[in-house]
């Protein structure tokens, strides 16, 4: 084969600035100026075939030629514009061949051939990746040469075939390699979320008998953050009045090819799980091999529901109570007097206390509520300052819902009183409160004192009213309770005794 003339070569930077060659070489080797031991037989290979002192397996871009491999040199660059190679690029379907250097039009002035090594002979070929040309595989000689044989520049492709071929695997594994490890982060990121989420993954090999688990999924069990263990343990795990269903509703689950979906409570900790899952494969004869499935705990729900139906159950018996109450109420107030106007004044601010104290236990789900709360809401319609004109020297007491009620009526009662004839119907009045929380007996007893201050001088009624009869009776639920009521002349004393 001859060498070509410089007539034959295009233009040599247009080729070299190509955004599509830039982009595809860019894209397949981002790491181009490392070089790489995998190639380093091709770059021997190139140079026994032509049995050159120097052979390069090389990338080009706009401004270098990167040697991924080399014999016969230590350089690992060189720059394009003192570069043979990058007239190899510029013709990509031909083979260049530059038969004696130091007479060629194009490189007999460049520096490698007038000065050491004294380059003079050059075949090369285009290493090629989607049609673009990339890099060279390329042999150098000190002597010039008067031809070469077909055959080798046939082998010299072959081999900048081969080279296409590897930087093609390399670029391949990269990428698999990235996509596995964004896929790993992805199931780490996954695995955190999971476990600072408290949801339990689990993964169960049936064959084998083995369960493995996240961390947060072993912390449900009771078990050890070992990541996998035997099914039998995991079922050993849950309480023993909801294994059976469990293990049933699980079978039931694969042979329908159902999602299994099932509650039960751990055995040692009590918590109940919400566990989810569905098989993941099968054998050819449709027996399940693995099932995978998720758990989360629910005890907080669970408890929120038992509440809800102890809730109910209490509302339940508050509602028949109190509809009792109204009914002896209405009969009684009805009894003391026969004006419409009257009897619905009364009835309405009987009905209020019991309301307000309903609306403080509804508050405190049915629990226990302060006293000092009852007797704030009780007290503060009757006065035009609070502050002033109830006066509180208390223990923290708390009362359930029976007292409640109860005590809600006396204090109601008391006030109304109060307002008509006692201390609230003139402006200086007050009533102070006592209430002291004692031990009688091993039981816990709350002493109130109801003290009218500063109202008009007192006597006692000839005729026992409704009011007094309420105050006295108000508290007939709560076991061992009693009201004394004392008509003093300096102002009404309730004495109130109330087991707790």
């Amino acid at each position: 084969m001859r060498e070509k003339t410089e007539a034959m070569l295009p233009a040599v930077a247009q080729v070299l600035d190509t955004p599509e060659r830039l982009g595809v070489l860019h894209a397949v080797v981002p790491d181009m100026a490392v070089p790489d031991g995998d190639f380093d037989g091709l770059a021997k290979l190139a140079a026994s075939l032509f049995g050159a002192p120097i052979a390069l397996i090389s990338l080009v871009d706009s401004e270098w030629q990167w040697f991924k491999a080399a014999v016969g040199t230590t350089e690992t660059r060189q720059r394009c514009d003192e570069s043979f190679c990058l007239h190899t690029i510029a013709d990509p379907d031909s083979v260049l061949v530059v038969l004696d250097a130091s007479r060629h039009p194009l490189f007999r002035h460049r520096p490698r051939v007038t000065d050491a090594p004294f380059l003079r002979f050059y075949a090369g070929v285009c290493i090629l990746l989607d049609g673009q040309a990339v890099g060279t595989v390329c042999v150098f000689d000190v002597a010039p040469r008067q031809e070469i044989a077909p055959k080798l520049v046939d082998d010299l492709r072959r081999v900048a075939d081969i080279a296409a071929s590897l930087l093609k695997l390399k670029d391949e594994a990269r990428r698999r390699a990235l996509k596995e490890a964004a896929l790993s982060r992805e199931e780490q990121r996954l695995a955190m979320a999971l476990d600072a989420a408290n949801v339990g993954s689990w993964l169960w090999d049936i064959r084998a008998g083995v369960v493995a688990g996240n961390s947060a999924m072993m912390r449900m069990f009771g078990l050890r953050a070992d990541r996998s263990v035997g099914a039998k343990t995991i079922f050993a795990a849950i309480h023993p009045d909801d294994r059976v269903a469990t293990f049933s509703k699980l079978r039931e689950a694969m042979a329908a090819n159902e999602e299994y979906d099932g509650m039960f409570r751990i055995r040692d900790s009590g918590r109940w799980l919400l566990g989810r899952g569905r098989v993941l494969d099968r054998d050819g004869k449709g027996a399940p091999l693995t099932f995978l499935g998720m758990t989360i705990d629910v005890t907080d729900q669970q408890e929120s529901v038992q509440r809800t139906r102890l809730l109910l159950k209490e509302l339940n018996h508050r509602v028949k109570n109190t509809l009792a109450m109204l009914q002896s109420l209405a009969r009684q107030t009805l009894r003391q007097t026969s004006d419409p106007v009257e009897f619905m004044a009364a009835f309405a601010g009987r009905l209020q206390a019991i309301s307000d104290a309903h609306g403080l236990l509804s508050d405190y789900e049915w629990g226990t509520i302060h006293l000092s709360e009852l007797i704030s809401k009780q007290l503060r319609p009757y006065v035009s300052d609070y502050a002033e004109q109830v006066e509180i020297h208390k223990d923290e007491i708390l009362l359930g819902p029976d007292q409640a009620v109860g005590l809600g009526l006396v204090l109601h009662e008391l006030a109304t009183n109060a307002v008509k004839y006692g201390s609230l119907s003139v402006p200086k009045g007050k009533v102070v409160l006592t209430a002291r929380g004692v031990v009688e007996d091993g039981g816990a007893v709350l002493h109130l004192t109801w003290t009218e201050v500063g109202g008009p001088p007192v006597r006692e009624p000839r005729r026992r009213g409704f009011g007094s009869i309420l105050i006295e009776r108000s508290l007939d639920k709560v076991i061992g309770s009693s009201v004394k009521v004392e008509y003093l002349p300096a102002g009404v004393t309730a004495l109130i005794r109330l087991p707790l």
